[in-house]
């Protein structure tokens, strides 16, 4: 059938009007020139507009896989190029002008179409341009500059103080390139350069401050790796270049190198360190023991004297506490230790704290009385000072908490000691009375710890790792190696630069403790030490350690604790099979394991820490070590347990496997006190966590389902499985929850995490929040069935009161925080109930693309407590605070007297990054007081007109900034021309903020 047409008058001359332009186009397009491309532009401009649209998101493709990469290299601490950073910026602005044209498009007259579209085709070729060189084929990051340095914790300085100024005198002074600083052990040598060093850093005057620890044991090799380390530079495979790198990278800076602790004579040239010169400007200080080693370097020779009678009295009485001041009789005789301690400051603090609290008199005279004998029978300035320092160690008078400290001295010098692995290795070795459970004993060793470190014997130590470190002072340690060499037969070798393990004939028959931690032993050979009363073999930290001998552990009978952890072996020797009197194998990050013989003999057995290893089967006989309380089988190629071996072992108190298990299986486990499992079923799951409700982990992590990345071990969730005491935490990934109301939590959990669960509707389907009354922190990521995170209608879901950290990311279908009426803020005498997230300080939401209104005026009322709000690419998000009666409420302001909301009291942080939809922060009425303002970040929010924030005022009225540490802000232009509800927080702020232009990880 034909198809009806109907013209109307309009179409009817659109039709004339073309007929007569088509020629006349024809005609035009004949001479060409500036009058064709005109017209051109004129009829092409939607079609052009549509044209630059998918170039540019051809960009914004591009764009995304750049910052992938960026994001990669910038966690290596690499720096973003900069013309990476111009790329990124012209892309920014033609995303800001494609918004602009498609505006103009929607008004654009006709006459100004010709104008527009030439605009638009100009940005085409532009787009095009952009394109071609966001290729960077050779990456877009280059390496980054090192840090400056590191800051030490320091102690206050007492009569060092002159020598100190002296050294600094000469760093900034153009005299003096090399400087040696002497002195004897615990003279205060390291304590002064740690401040100058932090004073260098404060002053930033070098392009770097670089801090080595060398010890006894010199190794060029070793040095220069540090070096480099404190450079973040990289060294080549081959070590004989190393030289020749070092050599030209500090040759292009002006640094101040420190070498502390150095024993013997070495040459500059030959590490790769250029000779301090007038012309290069850099320094190197040396502190060593002997004063011939800061000659034979050409060092100018500072030389830290003992402290004056004055300075020591007033340190150590500051030490020991006023109430020594209280009783002139102790005050005398403190005066007269004080003579004892000769001036050495590592002398009075250990004495001074071992004496702190201690008021009988008769304690300090006899106390005074076994300093001098100590002093007196002995000859040598060292055995002089071992015996200062032994009268603090004998103070403990408790021979297990002697025996702790005893036992820090198998590590290497200057090693910092993990304060978890220090207490886990007393445990091993009986050093702590065996207690009824897991946790009554690592508090035992936590106390002892903390006396040791409140006597000085031990100090902590500033660290990056999250875990807290300490170390034993280099004169501290050989005081505890003499005191072993006296009273007991261990071999102590570690950090020694061993290549290989020490011969045969070294192996006493007496010996009792061997240790060869952290040196470069690659094999072992064909020996067979006869050692039948070594109790302790430790030969962890040896990386090319490859394999042991059948024959080596043939005469170890007694052996009690092995542990080989971050060594290279492939599979132990059948020998260990013999080993009956074992009862701790570590294995910790033995990397390439893949084969543990028959342990069914190793009755005794309490610990088998096999964590991070590629064993593919559980070793045999593992069902007859009923003696076990530790057991760690976390293996990436592990594949199952077989049924009923964990029944056997009843008496677990830390068990940790990401194998499939039964929840009744593991219920049985009544002892677990940290549990580290994962349960592919969720039925499993809820029968372990209903066994929960009673006695449990005190500590546990749960995983439930199967990840969407394949392997649970590489899930992100497992970057961090060696910190198994991570605080009762159950994960659900792709688990089919929501459906039904199944799903029970332990009562006492206190992070859910939930990902990939696509059938969640919210929080209020299921039963997971209504009973979990600890949940502090929840996470809830990539589940498509959310609407929102709350239905009231649903579920009262009051365990979210105290919910303090929630985090909402990638969640497509999040149209709502709330869903329902929030109740109102109670305004009687009789209060309210808490209100929904009425403990929440942090809250984060990433990629939440359908979300159009974060919280209610009703609902922000609530959160008093909120300090952190972060709210990163939600494309349709447009407002933060938003009411639902917003209209109505305008309209009774309108009649009666405007009042001012004020929310969020304590916020401190504010991110609002990439919400091209936000028009504002708050409704009308409502403001947010800046008094604590800190952290502020307004990226790409270009539809934001206003900012509502409140700036403190002094009692006088007038303005006074908020505590802002960081505030960007992007474009500048956009911030110049945004509005604020405080007339006076527009010129406050803008003092402070910054232009955020280089496109730094936003997330």
């Amino acid at each position: 059938m034909g198809r009806k047409v109907v013209l109307t008058s309009k179409s009817i001359e659109g039709v004339a009007y073309m007929e007569l332009l088509g020629p006349i186009f024809e005609v035009v397009k004949c001479f060409g020139g500036p009058a064709y491309r005109s017209i051109s532009h004129h009829r092409k401009l939607k079609e052009n507009v549509n044209d630059l649209k998918r170039k540019v998101n051809d960009l914004n493709i591009r764009k995304q896989d750049l910052e992938f990469r960026k994001e990669a290299d910038i966690r290596c601490r690499r720096v973003v190029k900069k013309e990476v950073e111009k790329w990124f910026e012209d892309l920014e602005r033609i995303n800001i002008e494609l918004q602009m044209i498609e505006e103009k498009l929607r008004v654009v007259s006709y006459f100004s179409r010709a104008r527009l579209g030439k605009f638009v085709c100009q940005k085409i070729e532009e787009a095009k341009e952009i394109y071609h060189r966001g290729n960077f084929p050779e990456g877009v990051t280059i390496d980054g500059p090192p840090t400056t340095g590191v800051t030490f914790l320091t102690t206050k300085l007492e009569g060092e103080i002159d020598v100190k100024e002296q050294i600094w005198e000469n760093l900034m002074g153009d005299e003096v390139g090399m400087i040696g600083v002497c002195g004897m052990g615990g003279m205060g040598k390291t304590t002064i350069m740690k401040h100058i060093n932090n004073q260098l850093l404060k002053e930033n005057q070098f392009d770097a401050v670089i801090w080595v620890t060398v010890s006894r044991e010199f190794n060029a090799v070793k040095l220069q790796g540090d070096i480099a380390c404190a450079l973040e530079c990289c060294l080549p495979e081959n070590k004989l270049q190393w030289a020749t790198v070092l050599m030209e990278v500090l040759e292009r800076k002006r640094y101040v190198l420190i070498l502390d602790d150095v024993w013997e004579r070495f040459s500059l040239l030959d590490v790769g360190i250029p000779e301090p010169t007038l012309h290069n400007g850099s320094k190197v200080i040396i502190t060593s023991r002997s004063i011939e080693v800061c000659n034979s370097m050409g060092c100018k020779v500072f030389k830290v004297q003992p402290l004056s009678q004055k300075v020591s009295l007033n340190l150590f009485l500051n030490l020991v506490g006023d109430r020594v001041l209280q009783h002139p009789t102790v005050k005398e005789i403190a005066n007269l230790i004080v003579d004892e301690c000769g001036g050495l400051p590592l002398a009075i603090v250990t004495i001074a704290s071992s004496m702190r609290g201690v008021d009988d008199t008769c304690e300090w005279r006899n106390a005074l009385n076994e300093l001098r004998e100590r002093v007196k029978s002995v000859k040598g300035l060292d055995i002089e000072i071992f015996e200062r320092m032994k009268f603090s160690y004998d103070r403990l008078k408790d021979s297990k908490i002697q025996n702790c400290f005893l036992y820090c001295s198998l590590y290497p010098e200057d090693y910092h000691i993990v304060e978890e692995e220090l207490i886990e290795k007393w445990i091993d070795e009986d050093l702590i009375d065996e207690l009824e459970t897991r946790q009554a004993m690592q508090d035992r060793g936590r106390a002892i710890l903390n006396k040791l470190v409140n006597n000085c014997l031990l100090e902590r130590v500033m660290t990056y790792n999250v875990k807290e470190e300490v170390k034993v002072h280099d004169v501290l340690r050989d005081m505890a190696l003499s005191i072993i060499r006296g009273c007991h037969h261990f071999m102590v070798q570690a950090g020694m630069q061993l290549v290989e393990l020490p011969s045969e004939h070294k192996w006493k028959e007496n010996l009792e403790k061997v240790s060869l931690i952290h040196n470069y032993i690659s094999q072992v050979p064909q020996i067979s030490p006869k050692c039948p009363n070594l109790s302790t073999l430790l030969l962890q930290e040896n990386h090319s350690l490859k394999r042991i001998p059948e024959s080596f552990f043939d005469h170890m009978h007694g052996l009690k604790v092995l542990d080989l952890s971050d060594t290279g072996i492939y599979d132990l020797p059948n020998s260990i099979s013999n080993l009956e009197n074992l009862t701790a194998l570590v294995l910790r990050r033995c990397s390439s394991l893949r084969y543990v013989p028959s342990l069914a003999k190793l009755t005794a057995l309490r610990k088998l820490d096999l964590f991070d290893t590629i064993i593919e089967e559980v070793p045999r006989g593992i069902e007859m070590l009923e003696s076990l309380t530790y057991l760690d089988l976390y293996s990436r190629n592990l594949k199952e347990l077989p049924t009923e071996i964990l029944l056997r072992l009843s008496n677990l108190q830390y068990l940790k496997t990401w194998m499939n298990r039964r929840g009744e299986e593991v219920a049985k486990l009544r002892k677990l006190e940290i549990l580290l499992g994962f349960f592919c079923e969720i039925q499993d799951f809820e029968r372990y966590a209903k066994s929960l409700l009673g006695q449990g982990p005190s500590k546990y992590w749960l995983g439930v389902g199967s990840p969407t990345l394949g392997n649970i071990r590489s899930h992100p969730w497992c970057s961090h499985l060696e910190d198994v005491e991570v605080d009762k935490k159950v994960c659900f990934i792709n688990c089919e929850i929501g459906k039904e109301d199944l799903v029970v939590l332990p009562n006492c959990v206190r992070t859910l995490t939930v990902e990939a669960c696509h059938d969640l509707k919210s929080l209020s389907n299921i039963s997971l929040c209504r009973k979990a009354n600890e949940l502090k922190t929840c996470t809830i990521s990539w589940c498509k069935g959310i609407k929102c995170m709350v239905d009231l209608s649903l579920s009262s879901c009051n365990s979210l009161q105290n919910i303090e950290v929630l985090r909402l990311r990638c969640l497509s279908n999040l149209q709502e925080l709330v869903k329902g009426r929030v109740a109102a803020v109670s305004t009687s005498h009789t209060p309210a109930p808490p209100a929904i997230f009425s403990s929440l300080r942090k809250f984060h939401l990433f990629r939440c693309s359908s979300i159009k209104n974060l919280f209610s005026v009703q609902l922000s009322r609530g959160l008093q407590n909120l300090e952190y709000i972060e709210v990163n690419r939600c494309e349709k998000m447009e407002k933060i605070i938003a009411s639902e009666e917003e209209e109505e409420n305008h309209k009774e302001e309108e009649r009666g007297p405007k009042v001012t909301t004020y929310v969020f009291p304590k916020l401190q942080t504010l991110h609002l990054i990439k919400l091209p939809e936000l028009k504002s922060i708050c409704t009308s009425g409502v403001m947010v007081p800046a008094n604590s303002l800190q952290f502020l970040s307004i990226i790409n929010c270009l539809k934001l007109k206003k900012i509502p924030f409140s700036i403190p005022r002094l009692e006088t009225g007038q303005p006074t900034p908020p505590p802002l540490e960081h505030g960007y802000v992007h474009p500048r232009i956009w911030w110049e021309l945004v509005e604020f509800d405080d007339p006076d927080a527009k010129d406050v702020l803008s003092q402070v903020v910054l232009e955020f232009s280089s496109e730094e990880d936003e997330e």
